[in-house]
């Protein structure tokens, strides 16, 4: 296998092997210009009616939504597809720095302001916690150090044999992985308000703070490092141009073209595999079969596994070994763009409840739908007037929730929540938000279930706890068949935009250059 990217330039499309990837998130639209890249024709199979998955775009009565993620944090990442393609990121993305990153609001009305500006960052930290100044630069300094181990020595590199685990246990083990993020953070600094400040980032992958390995304080140093940035046109704007680089390249994505399983030739037939069955194509719900000489699924692994390998005696990822997983948890996502705006609420707040430890413990372990929450709450207008009408801003309220193994009713739950969230909202940084609502949409994990076919409604897929990470977590080179290889959140290395985008960088090194098949 070679990392050497093949010029598609030089052999007729007709003669290129086909790839299919199933999905158009970040990870499969990624996927698919690096395979494109090396030399394959490239399929993309998408169940909705536009790119993007978690990144759909909601378009409501000139009002536009990104449905799911909305912070770059490396762009880097994106800029390599673009070289790619022999073009420059930044000639179809305007991309902008965030100043604050967010702005934090505890529950008193106190707020912190987090950006890239060191000496700034000091002074908050001194005004909120004089005391834990030495210790903040402390966990900065021990993130920096986790970041140049978790990024940027694993992200990249797959974990196919437990081999590759054992390698690394040793750093993991110094740099103290087996602790959470919460208990890495506590100890370096005392004060409460910061801890929660320092320690909610795992909560934007699907982590609880209290119990995922910390190896994700990487986050701290990665956004440090790379800054938040926000695209004009929203991050719909970004799937889009991909969507242009891939049709660029001569391929091609279809959409409300659902795969209802990816079929295989009997193991004796495969010409490599060790006795695995070998990946041969997809066959859609509509019965049409399309043929391929790999396979990229950018579908949740656990659905993959469980609804399109019918004929596949499967040997790890069995119905109860995905059964007894722990799965991310659910999110409720309230859309809505008002009449009026509020020039005085940032691009990114993250406002905080009453309790922390407790409201996380209600998602995470209880399984139950408290009556008091925390919320993310965009509000892209902040910096981009073209994603809502003149004089009007649009939002969303994200907040965490149980997954589906909660007994909750969303039918009946979802509205009073909503209202529940509204009012908070209009009591603290939206004033009369009741009359300035002109359009609204909802989302819960039941959606999420329904129409992104995430098992348990889960917004991230796995947990990234630390024996669902890493050689743990599904394989980006499929243990069950050959020829079929995995990209986006549930597998290596993880939810999140560069932990999906990486996903596909893994596939240099997993997937042979299209040479290999002709």
């Amino acid at each position: 296998m070679s990392n050497t990217a093949s010029n598609p330039a030089s052999t007729p499309s007709s003669a290129k092997p086909l790839a299919v990837v199933i999905g158009s998130g970040f990870g499969g639209l990624a996927a698919a210009i690096r395979l494109g890249a090396r030399g394959y024709r490239v399929t993309v199979l998408e169940k909705l009616d536009a790119p993007g998955g978690r990144a759909y775009v909601h378009q409501i009565d000139g009002f536009s939504f990104d449905a799911g993620p909305t912070i770059i944090t490396a762009p880097f990442l994106l800029e390599e597809l673009w070289q790619l393609c022999g073009r420059r990121f930044a000639d179809d993305i305007d991309l902008r720095p965030m100043d604050p990153f967010y702005r934090i609001r505890f529950d008193d009305g106190d707020t912190f302001d987090t950006n890239g500006d060191a000496e700034a960052m000091r002074e908050q930290v001194r005004r909120l916690a004089p005391d834990d100044v030495v210790g903040y630069e402390r966990f900065l300094a021990a993130s920096k150090k986790i970041f140049h181990v978790g990024f940027e020595e694993l992200g990249h590199v797959p974990f196919t044999h437990w081999t590759d685990i054992a390698r690394i246990v040793p750093k993991m083990v110094a740099l103290q992985s087996y602790r959470s993020v919460y208990s890495m953070v506590s100890s370096f600094v005392k004060d409460e308000r910061l801890r929660v400040a320092l320690s909610f980032h795992p909560l934007l992958i699907g982590g609880n703070p209290f119990s995922v390995t910390s190896i994700y304080t990487l986050i701290s140093y990665l956004e440090r490092h790379w800054g938040v940035h926000s695209a004009i046109g929203g991050t719909g704007a970004i799937v889009n141009a991909m969507v242009k680089l891939i049709e660029g390249q001569g391929n091609q994505i279809r959409y409300q073209a659902e795969v209802a399983e990816i079929t295989t030739a009997k193991p004796n037939q495969a010409k490599a595999g060790k006795g695995k069955p070998k990946a041969n194509g997809v066959r859609l719900t509509n019965g049409e079969y399309v043929p391929a000489e790999i396979v990229v699924c950018n579908a949740d692994v656990a659905w993959t596994h469980q609804h399109l390998l019918p004929s596949v005696k499967r040997q790890r990822w069995t119905d109860a070994k995905l059964k007894k997983a722990k799965y991310s948890n659910g999110l409720f996502v309230w859309y809505f763009g008002t009449k009026r705006q509020y020039p005085d609420v940032p691009h990114h707040s993250i406002l905080l409840g009453p309790r922390y430890r407790g409201l996380l413990n209600d998602i995470f372990h209880r399984k139950v739908l408290a009556k008091d929450f925390s919320l993310y709450l965009h509000r892209p207008t902040a910096t981009d007037s073209s994603v809502a009408p003149p004089g009007c801003d649009t939002f969303y309220a994200l907040a965490p929730v149980p997954h589906l193994g909660a007994d909750v009713d969303w039918a009946e739950r979802a509205e009073p929540f909503r209202q529940a969230i509204a009012g908070y909202l209009e009591n603290t940084v939206l004033p009369g938000l009741s009359d300035a609502i002109q359009v609204s949409l909802v989302t819960t994990p039941k959606d999420f279930e329904q129409r992104l076919l995430s098992p348990m409604g889960a917004g991230f897929s796995l947990e990234p706890v630390l024996l669902q990470s890493a050689w743990f977590r599904p394989h980006n080179l499929s243990e069950e068949v050959a020829g079929l290889y995995f990209v986006g959140a549930g597998t290596h290395p993880g939810a999140g935009v560069p932990g999906v985008i990486s996903s596909a960088r893994v596939l240099d090194t997993v997937v042979p250059d299209a040479s290999v098949h002709s």
